[in-house]
């Protein structure tokens, strides 16, 4: 509901408007989850989004859904899979928000016109101020903002752009609550928190059906090759293989490839294919960890340099027996048989919830109905704002861990986020209409 109208009775029907970061197909499908839920309950909700369609229509066909093509936010540049370039990155968001006055003012002027009741956002910094200026709430739904994400670059590579730290942490500062996914990095600039299970995309085929679709008997061992989007500069060779083995190669690699890997489709279900299969190589991303848990496959994981989200997300990997790390050189030169053999011992053992869509949405739906989720706390960015935001490094050596600067760790204690949330859930999200 509207900021100024107060808390009124709960309605039927409500208009969310979900912006969503450009960066990958991560953010993409973790909210195709949350909004299948939110339409399923009878509301409208309005996409904001660089993704393709199909990430959406794929597993959405309603009327209630309304995809807007638009970028407010660009993510972290990559040279490619695995190589994050962080001046381009600085760079390039200043000049997707360089016009800030004319975006603030169009998206006000959208969010009145379709009459949003709450504005959600994954993670679009300026989407919360756009919210605050038309006189709207907004959500954050989310396991890091990129105010972390860029602070190392900031610090390593672009001094110059230091003040677009200090611009994003203001901006996610008018958002009223943070939905937090597992496997989170420090957000301190957010005042409350509500910690929910993993977001993961139902399944709509077993093992057995994707196998028969695909012609692949259930001797065959079966990899995928997962690294987004992004393109894989290097060919693949036959030998790279053991003996049994298939691969099932996702993303853009555009040379012709050998007869026992095969390249997916670029609108397949990728949950489908993960649980007909029995490990993936990859890089590190939330839709990659979460689904991987809930769909009990090991990844052989390569490190990505330069994005602090990774090392909370291994850490996750990790801790439920679930990843292998393969060096790059072995990436590259094709050694992959002791990583494959050694992820195939492994059993995964993540038995939390996986329904963190539902829950995430029955806390949208209160939200946008005029429940109050804000405390008297002060914001991070109101806290962070007398802080030297600059004078801590975040740096790897030799392919380390990255660094926690401390302005955000103190930020954290300060504020009371190593808690499990500011706020308690019904994880069976009654109120929302038993078929979701």
């Amino acid at each position: 509901m509207r900021i100024e109208d107060g808390v009124s009775a709960s309605r039927k029907h409500l208009v969310f408007a979900y912006y969503v970061s450009g960066h990958g197909f991560g953010h993409a499908t973790r909210v195709v989850e949350v909004v299948r839920h939110l339409i399923l309950a009878g509301h409208d909700v309005h996409v904001v989004t660089g993704a393709p369609d199909f990430v959406f229509t794929t597993e959405i066909q309603s009327p209630r859904l309304f995809l807007r093509k638009l970028v407010l936010d660009c993510g972290a540049v990559q040279a490619d899979a695995l190589t994050v370039d962080p001046v381009a990155s600085l760079e390039k968001y200043s000049e997707t928000v360089v016009a800030r006055a004319s975006i603030l003012a169009t998206e006000v002027e959208w969010l009145n016109s379709i009459k949003a009741d709450l504005v959600i956002t994954d993670v679009v910094a300026v989407a919360c101020r756009a919210a605050a200026d038309a006189g709207i709430r907004s959500v954050c739904v989310g396991n890091f903002s990129w105010d972390f994400i860029y602070s190392e670059y900031v610090a390593t590579a672009g001094y110059r752009h230091k003040s677009i730290i200090s611009q994003i942490t203001e901006d996610y500062s008018h958002c009223e609550l943070l939905i937090r996914l597992p496997g989170y990095s420090p957000m301190p600039a957010f005042r409350d928190v509500i910690d929910v299970p993993l977001v993961v995309r139902r399944l709509h085929k077993s093992r057995k059906e994707v196998r028969s679709e695909m012609g692949i008997s259930e001797d065959v061992k079966l990899v995928i090759l997962n690294f987004g989007g992004q393109p894989a500069g290097w060919k693949l060779k036959e030998e790279y293989l053991p003996p049994g083995w298939l691969c099932l190669v996702c993303g853009a690699f555009e040379h012709e490839l050998p007869p026992n890997f095969i390249k997916l489709p670029k609108d397949a279900y990728t949950p489908d294919v993960m649980a007909a299969s029995d490990c993936m190589i990859g890089k590190i991303g939330y839709g990659t960890v979460s689904e991987a848990l809930a769909y009990k496959l090991p990844v052989v994981y390569i490190r990505r340099d330069n994005f602090n989200e990774e090392p909370f997300l291994r850490n996750m990997l990790e801790y439920y027996q679930g990843g292998v790390e393969m060096i790059k050189r072995d990436l590259f030169e094709g050694h992959w048989r002791p990583y494959l053999e050694r992820a195939t011992s492994l059993k995964p053992n993540y038995d939390g919830e996986v329904n963190g869509g539902q829950v995430a949405a029955r806390i949208l739906q209160d939200a946008a109905d005029g429940k109050n989720y804000a405390s008297d706390k002060l914001s991070g960015a109101q806290r962070l704002r007398d802080d030297i935001l600059f004078g801590y490094q975040l740096q790897r050596v030799d392919e380390g861990d990255t660094n926690i600067p401390e302005w955000y760790v103190k930020a954290e204690f300060e504020l009371g986020l190593r808690t499990t949330g500011s706020h308690s859930v019904d994880n069976n999200c009654s109120s929302l209409c038993e078929s979701c």
